[in-house]
């Protein structure tokens, strides 16, 4: 596991995209799990930046998202595909097709699951999955309690969630109650994990993840058993770990 410190959110995002590209460089038909949610934005722009200047080509590029909710369909405003395609996929030339999201409108949830588990085995694998990490540790919709065995599969929200997600929406009562999510286990079977993490809010749970006990209880600590993890976080996500631990090699990578 590596863990890079960011100045700020530009560095976090420029951190982050400088990976997620050279793995595009590298091989150009990568498959790519991406996410969605306030963090990953700016690495999102900052990868549309690159390509508009000719330095990064997604024409043969995969990707396959984390999560949806359950209900939406992929032309409302706050489902997941909505997000994706424009705020990165609409903006790129990678092609739609090759761009996997849950359909949050399945009629079975485990055909679906099923569907999307083989889409994840046809493709060879997720070569770098992107995440983020929630105040409770979740990753994906991997809420606590979680197993870690599982792949995709659908998950009832907690109020925690709904709460922290109710402000993308009218109210808490549009918030939807479930979602579909790529489990742990999915997520442990990426070659590359890069997980991004900025803010006082996330400070306990990056201390959590990644300096305490592996347990269903904080869903990302089981990433300290990947084998090549990297983490970029700002240095308010990082006071905790810095106060606790007073570990020097959270440091800057310039």
């Amino acid at each position: 596991m590596k863990i890079y410190a960011a100045k700020d959110y530009a560095d976090l995002s420029r951190k982050a995209a400088n990976i997620i590209s050279a793995q595009v460089i590298m091989k150009p038909n990568a498959v790519l799990g991406l996410a969605t949610g306030s963090t990953p934005v700016g690495a999102y722009k900052q990868l549309i930046e690159w390509y508009n200047k000719g330095d990064i080509d997604f024409s043969q590029t995969f990707s396959i998202n984390l999560d949806e909710y359950q209900g939406l369909s992929g032309e409302h405003d706050q489902s997941y595909r909505y997000f994706m395609n424009h705020n990165l996929f609409h903006h790129i030339n990678i092609k739609i097709e090759n761009t996997n999201v849950p359909n949050g409108l399945a009629e079975d949830a485990a055909t679906e699951c099923l569907r999307y588990n083989n889409i994840i085995k046809t493709l060879g694998g997720i070569d770098l999955q992107l995440l983020g990490i929630g105040g409770n540790g979740h990753i994906g919709f991997n809420e606590p309690g979680s197993a870690f065995e599982k792949e995709t599969h659908l998950v009832t929200l907690t109020d925690q969630t709904r709460q922290s997600n109710a402000r993308f929406f009218s109210s808490i009562d549009e918030v939807p109650t479930h979602a579909f999510t790529m489990g742990i286990k999915s997520i442990m079977s990426a070659k590359k994990v890069l997980l991004l993490a900025t803010g006082n809010a996330k400070a306990q749970a990056l201390y959590d993840s990644f300096f305490g006990p592996v347990t269903p209880g904080v869903p990302a600590s089981i990433l300290q058993l990947h084998n090549d993890c990297i983490v970029i976080a700002d240095e308010a996500a990082l006071s905790l770990i810095r106060e606790k631990t007073g570990w020097e090699s959270v440091t800057y990578d310039n």
